[in-house]
């Protein structure tokens, strides 16, 4: 890069770089300090060290379990989306009539946002639970199995193009080569399609575990943690530590920080095992 190029460089780089400050590195900054601080503003915050993360643990087991419910809905979501976006890409990459069609109607939903998608499935899932007397928030399975529908409805179509996307790439002329050696249909699969695409399944993985991982306004809006905070995931948990108790936003601000470290560690733990497998075409 010479010396005109450099100049021009920082001048267009600045602007994106004081937003970037200003937008996501001070206001992160000033989380990770405040949750060792107790303080019911900014301007009054009182440094007590690791009081909030001892008490984010130990003041009661809603942390805990949210945690816990939030990792077990977000291994099942996972892998029932990727495997459906999977097949269904598969299926409409065969040259099926109405292929442009279906494509677009199961990436509509992905375009509703969350809020209004949780409400939608509470009328949707009431509806039918209402004629055996129960409703969503009557147990913590309903609760449970709804958010994993509701995510998986709004979820596959975006994966689907993602893996559509992968599958097209792969060269026509390896497909032919491997069938003029013999391979049949799951050999090709498992030997020709998912290896090709695996950059697409570590997209796919990753979108989907921070997803599944962060979801808050679905979780809001279609059980709002009911019954007893049973179907409460961390991202609501936080939420209510943090704006529901007068005096615990430091306690909510300590939940915030290891939500992002084990969110963080999970996504780049899938990034390395993911890419490690990846194969140049």
């Amino acid at each position: 890069m010479n010396r005109a190029s450099k100049k021009w460089f920082t001048i267009f780089l600045l602007p994106t770089f004081i937003a970037f400050c200003i937008a996501f590195l001070i206001p992160f900054l000033m989380g990770l300090y405040l949750s060792f601080c107790e303080f019911r503003t900014v301007s009054d915050a009182q440094f007590v060290g690791l009081q909030n993360y001892i008490k984010a643990f130990s003041e009661n087991r809603e942390f805990i379990n949210s945690l816990w419910f939030t990792l077990r809905f977000a291994i099942v979501s996972v892998v029932v989306i990727n495997v459906a976006a999977f097949l269904l890409a598969l299926l409409l990459t065969k040259g099926i009539a109405g292929t442009n069609l279906f494509r677009t109607v199961f990436f509509m939903p992905n375009l509703i946002g969350g809020i209004v998608l949780g409400y939608i499935w509470q009328l949707i899932i009431n509806g039918v639970l209402f004629k055996y007397g129960y409703s969503i928030t009557s147990n913590a399975k309903f609760g449970y199995w709804g958010l994993i529908i509701l995510m998986a409805w709004q979820m596959i179509g975006y994966m689907m193009v993602i893996y559509i996307a992968g599958i097209q790439n792969i060269p026509t002329s390896i497909i032919e080569a491997a069938r003029v050696d013999g391979a049949g249909p799951f050999r090709t699969l498992f030997n020709i399609t998912i290896p090709s695409v695996m950059p697409s399944i570590t997209i796919c993985l990753f979108l989907t575990i921070t997803n599944s991982f962060k979801l808050f306004d679905q979780n809001l809006a279609l059980t709002a943690g009911a019954p007893s905070k049973q179907t409460q995931m961390v991202a609501l948990d936080i939420y209510n530590t943090f704006y529901g108790r007068v005096g615990s936003e430091g306690v909510g601000q300590a939940k915030a920080v290891v939500f992002f470290i084990l969110v963080a560690v999970v996504a780049l733990l899938q990034l390395y095992l993911t890419r490690s497998k990846e194969v140049e075409n």
